[in-house]
């Protein structure tokens, strides 16, 4: 059975995704801060039959991505790595003369200095693998500039830039970066607690990413929600 890592999988798109995963025969190693939603999640995702392993840490902890990489070997491999855990830096979110360095620093160690770490102890395991392959979960804020946004937008832009990166220096590995699109998840509710518009289920952007993993297109940035409706 081919083996993920998702990170930040306890809810919202990353808990969808192992679902999603899961429910094609996929084996899992699953992350999160929160560790009885996480066991809550591995339960729920077990009842598709498939191994999953959920260790419950800090992805900014060097010491825990080794063990989400070990864990991932002892199931046989490592063919896909999620980075799905995100962090705003300040919730709610605030304009740049006041957003709090320390919290711009906490969301560039989870957003992007995480990712490239949990890259690097994978990346022997993603070689070796048949079909090699990293998503960053990105955003529309990366790529476009939204007021309070500028913290957490710049450390999704630079996510982008390290895929795109990588994706050159490791031509044997697919690397997406994907936009999910606006969603209806915690981490928007904490960004913008006063904007009740409904919003679209994780679950409903899971088919755009599950048609990367069956076309397999060239290495890029991608938005799920085109995807879903058919574009590439």
């Amino acid at each position: 059975m081919p083996v993920a890592i998702i990170t930040g999988a306890s809810k919202g798109l990353g808990r969808a995704l192992a679902e999603g995963l899961a429910g094609r025969g996929w084996d899992l190693v699953l992350d999160a801060r929160g560790a009885q939603a996480l066991a809550d999640t591995a339960e729920a995702v077990s009842a598709h039959g498939v191994r999953v392993r959920a260790l419950p840490g800090d992805v900014t902890d060097a010491a825990h991505r080794s063990k989400l990489v070990e864990a991932a070997w002892r199931l046989g491999g490592l063919d896909l790595l999620v980075h799905n855990a995100s962090a705003l830096g300040i919730e709610p979110l605030v304009r740049l003369e006041e957003l709090p360095l320390p919290g711009l620093r906490r969301a560039l160690e989870v957003n992007l200095v995480a990712c490239l770490g949990l890259v690097q102890e994978g990346l022997a395991l993603l070689r070796a693998s048949a079909a090699g392959t990293v998503v960053v979960v990105s955003s529309d804020a990366a790529a476009e500039a939204y007021e309070t946004w500028g913290g957490y937008g710049a450390s999704k832009a630079a996510l982008d830039q390290l895929a795109a990166v990588l994706a050159v220096e490791e031509p044997g590995l697919r690397v997406w970066a994907v936009d999910p699109g606006d969603m209806a998840t915690d981490l928007y509710a904490a960004a913008v607690p006063e904007d009740r518009e409904p919003r679209p289920a994780p679950e409903t952007v899971v088919p755009g990413f599950l048609r990367l993993l069956d076309e397999r297109p060239a290495s890029g940035r991608y938005a799920a929600a085109a995807l879903v409706d058919g574009a590439v």
